[in-house]
C-alpha cells in the first residue's frame, strides 16, 4: 500500500466539514485513506474540483462529496487509528485519544 510519509509520520486523508464523508463515505475503496496522488494534490491546495476528478479516476462511479473539506493528518508511523463520522463529519481517533471503559 502506497502511502505519504515525510520524517516519520504518515499522511491520512479526512473529511471534518458536515455533509459527506471522505474514506466513511468509500470504505471499500482500497488506499482511500492514504491514496498518494489525492495527498499531493490537498498538501498543494488543489481545487475540490481537481481533487474529485483524480478520486474519479481511481476510484470509478463512486461519491466523493467529501473532497470539499478534505484534509491531511499527519500520525506517527505504527499508530493504530480509525476515522469515525457524524453527519458526514470525519474525526481520526487513535488508541490513546479513546477512552476505554475497563471492567
Amino acid at each position: 500500500m502506497d502511502k505519504v510519509i515525510r520524517d516519520g509520520k504518515v499522511a491520512v486523508l479526512y473529511s471534518p466539514g458536515y455533509g459527506a464523508g471522505w474514506s466513511t463515505w468509500n470504505d471499500e475503496c482500497a488506499n482511500i485513506l492514504f491514496e498518494p496522488r489525492i495527498v499531493n494534490l490537498v498538501l498543494a491546495g488543489a481545487g475540490v474540483s481537481k481533487i474529485e476528478a483524480a478520486a474519479e479516476e481511481i476510484w470509478p462511479g463512486k461519491y466523493f462529496g467529501g473532497a470539499r473539506d478534505l484534509q491531511v493528518e499527519w500520525l506517527d508511523q505504527g499508530t493504530r487509528f480509525r476515522v469515525d463520522e457524524y453527519d458526514g463529519n470525519e474525526h481520526i481517533e487513535t488508541e490513546e485519544s479513546i477512552e476505554w471503559a475497563v471492567a
